[in-house]
């Protein structure tokens, strides 16, 4: 049998860029050094909130540095690296943009886990086919660019939009905004928010116990798929009791009776056709958001040029202020260093350069020799063909030829050695 052919998991030329669309943001997040389960699990909600663009199945290894994922990220397109870390003071986030930096170093002050928001809210929601799409990055309470703005807040908002695939109005489906990215700055504390929703809709102006009854709603104790109306006398009291009006399980709370969205401002009529049932173009729908986590508090510490192992200029630091002095000595050691590596760098092509000349020289001294190898060897052959049989020549025959024969064969058996007798051992018996 012949083997078979892998054509959807291995594309190839134009196959796999059309797979893998130029201009979309791909991350790596690692955590590097000694972690937690807790951090560790953090590194995984991350990787959720990320996917698809993103190894969500990376496998670090205690071998691994840091290092290791520069070097392995340019071939595989990766533009975003972020390295989790656990210091003694807190946990610690860098995101660096490759392969030139910028590198920006931040303080996890707070964070909560997937599991920790799913547990404290009412409306658990699983992961589904939401993580198909990327998310889409709302930035909030940035301050507007002017004079008096601090210089790197600007590049703060670029790195994180940077992050994501850009928004294009004009050609995004509808069908693809499934999820939202809320990343807010907290001008009080001078702390990023990080927050994670998922875009549900619902149908508007209607009381979550009709929507049960129009959307055949699952009660948690029923197992058939039906509405568990067993304990209502008539289905009016289910769908007009009060709000406050105790029902045969107890008092009903405000946020069951309300409306899914009373809000006008939260409703919204449809431009296309949306995931869920009876979302149809032109429908008025309420749109909420649902939290899912994970949740953090970041810190912004260093923003330095370049990558780790290669870093250049500071151009940020929270805790350490340099007077201009100072920064202009510092800006000319990093330029110092820039030069000397630039100077390595061509010096080490220049060896490359000549050695692969000397190699080229000496590949051709060997064909020389070669050649001169073969002229002799044809010689050798010219001369040997003197003493080939002709079919010319006379042969004689007769005695002559049985006296040389016989003389051969006599010579021969003068010279052999007798055959050596091996001697025998008796054994005991």
């Amino acid at each position: 049998m012949g083997k078979r052919r892998k054509n959807r998991t291995h594309l190839k030329g134009a196959n796999a860029r059309d797979a893998h669309p130029d201009g979309v943001p791909k991350t790596f997040i690692i955590k590097h050094g000694q972690v937690g389960s807790s951090l560790a699990q953090l590194v995984r909600d991350m990787r959720k909130v990320m996917e698809p663009n993103t190894a969500s199945r990376l496998k670090e290894r205690h071998r691994n540095k840091l290092k290791d994922y520069l070097t392995m990220a340019p071939a595989l397109q990766v533009s975003h690296l972020l390295a989790f870390t656990l210091t003694p003071l807190a946990p610690s986030l860098r995101m660096v943009r490759l392969s030139n930096g910028p590198t920006l170093s931040f303080r996890v002050e707070r964070y909560s886990l997937m599991k920790d928001v799913l547990k404290s809210t009412r409306r658990a929601r699983t992961a589904g086919i939401q993580y198909l799409t990327p998310p889409l990055l709302v930035l909030a309470s940035f301050p507007a660019p002017s004079p008096s703005t601090p210089p790197q807040l600007p590049l703060l908002m670029k790195s994180f939009q940077s992050l994501f695939p850009p928004l294009s109005p004009q050609t995004l489906s509808l069908s693809q905004a499934r999820r939202v990215v809320l990343v807010s700055y907290n001008q009080d504390r001078g702390t990023v928010d990080f927050r994670h929703y998922i875009i549900t809709v619902k149908p508007y102006g209607v009381s979550r116990r009709v929507r049960k009854i129009l959307e055949g709603g699952i009660s948690v104790q029923s197992t058939s798929g039906l509405l568990d109306l067993g304990n209502e006398k008539d289905v009016a009291d289910f769908v007009l009791r009060k709000r406050g009006e105790p029902g045969p399980d107890g008092y009903e709370s405000a946020s069951s009776a309300e409306s899914v969205a009373g809000d006008e401002n939260a409703a919204v009529d449809l431009a296309e056709d949306y995931v869920g049932r009876n979302n149809k173009k032109g429908q008025r729908r309420a749109v909420r958001l649902d939290e899912v986590g994970p949740r953090m508090e970041l810190k912004l510490i260093k923003i330095t040029e370049g990558v780790p192992g290669k870093e250049g200029a500071v151009i940020y630091h929270e805790f350490v202020k340099k007077s201009k002095k100072e920064a202009a000595e510092q800006a000319s050691t990093h330029a110092a260093k820039e030069k000397l590596r630039k100077e390595r760098r061509e010096e080490q092509e220049r060896n490359v350069q000549r050695k692969k000349v000397q190699t080229k020289d000496k590949n051709g001294e060997e064909v020389e020799d070669h050649e001169g190898d073969e002229n002799e060897m044809a010689s050798e052959q010219a001369n040997d063909d003197e003493g080939v049989w002709d079919e010319d020549e006379e042969i004689s025959e007769g005695e002559d030829s049985e006296q040389e024969e016989s003389e051969e064969e006599s010579s021969e058996d003068e010279i052999r050695p007798p055959p050596t007798k091996k001697p025998r051992i008796k054994g005991k018996r």
